[in-house]
């Protein structure tokens, strides 16, 4: 570039000093030496200003060029954001499908547990209750049955012998105090049985509101990361969550 300014003012000086023509403004230039020095000037120009005036002539077609590139890879991204966003969606259902799956089959679990506990309790309790029952029953028709049996005799050895019917009579007295007792006895086994009874129903409902309340935290927790997954869809994150990771911890 030097040598272009240096041949620019040799011209200059060409110019100055010529000889005029009178009475015209004109002047008498040495031609050989004038192409000589444009000559050198066109050497020295350096490449880059014939390229970037190559640029300048088709920079109407270069802009079209690079305005149809940025529309080409807008549309591209757009489409690529949409596929993400559709994929980062179908990820969501699919996993909050699986937490729905994974939540009723535990419901489904902890009902069937609860059911078994409580048919074992009734059977239990039944099972008590009939024995309670058969006992009172057995200890009742003895007592019935040796009672009769006893005023039977009672009233022969009354005929024989008042001291015996009175000696017969306390013993009778005695026996009663027998039945009485098998009363209060097979009550008490029936206080046992409905007492056995209410206790493991209150296991069974401890049981089960234990296992509904750790449920619930899982589904809770589930719901959480899901509102996660849509808060960051919704801000524009640029990738997709792991919901899988999120709902196993």
């Amino acid at each position: 570039m030097y040598r272009v300014f240096e041949a620019l003012d040799e011209l200059v000086a060409i110019v100055e000093e010529a000889r005029g023509i009178p009475p015209t403004r004109n002047c008498i230039v040495p031609r050989g030496e004038v192409l000589e020095l444009l000559d050198d000037v066109r050497d020295a120009i350096p490449g880059e200003l014939d390229d970037a005036q190559d640029v300048l002539d088709h920079r109407d077609k270069i802009v079209s060029d690079a305005r149809t590139t940025a529309e080409t890879t807008v549309t591209s991204a757009d489409d690529e954001a949409k596929q993400t966003v559709a994929a980062a969606r179908e990820e969501a259902d699919r996993i909050l499908a699986d937490a729905k799956a994974h939540a009723d089959r535990m419901v489904a679990e902890a009902g069937a547990h609860a059911d078994h506990l409580v048919g074992t309790a009734q059977a239990e309790a039944e099972r008590v209750v009939t024995d309670g029952k058969a006992e009172y029953e057995a200890v009742t028709g003895r007592a019935r049955t040796e009672s009769e049996r006893m005023i039977q005799a009672g009233q022969t050895s009354y005929d024989r012998s008042v001291a015996e019917g009175q000696a017969e009579q306390d013993r009778l007295v005695a026996q009663t105090e027998v039945v009485r007792a098998a009363h209060t006895e097979s009550a008490r086994i029936i206080d046992a049985a409905h007492t056995e009874s209410d206790r493991l129903r209150e296991e069974c409902d401890h049981y089960v509101d234990s296992k509904l309340a750790d449920f619930e935290e899982t589904l809770h927790g589930a719901l959480r990361t899901v509102g996660r997954g849509r808060q960051q869809l919704r801000t524009g994150g640029t990738g997709v969550p792991d919901y899988a990771a999120e709902f196993r911890r």
